[in-house]
């Protein structure tokens, strides 16, 4: 559980940034993201070979123009 501490002189808007860092750090919205929908194992094969693919490509245009 993320927890904020928070005095009588702190500032909200603190408070709420620290907490959203905090839950960034932590990689919750990412995860549920992830876990919005079930994803079958195939179609999780092809999107992580579709990702890689992408990540080749755009590695290529990269060297190419150095």
């Amino acid at each position: 559980m993320i927890e904020v501490q928070v005095s009588e002189t702190d500032r909200l808007d603190w408070a709420l940034k620290a907490f959203k860092r905090k839950v960034q750090r932590a990689g919750i919205l990412k995860d549920l993201r992830r876990k919005r929908y079930y994803v079958k194992p195939s179609e999780a094969r092809q999107l992580k070979e579709a990702a890689a693919e992408r990540r080749r490509r755009s590695s290529k245009k990269g060297r190419r123009r150095d």
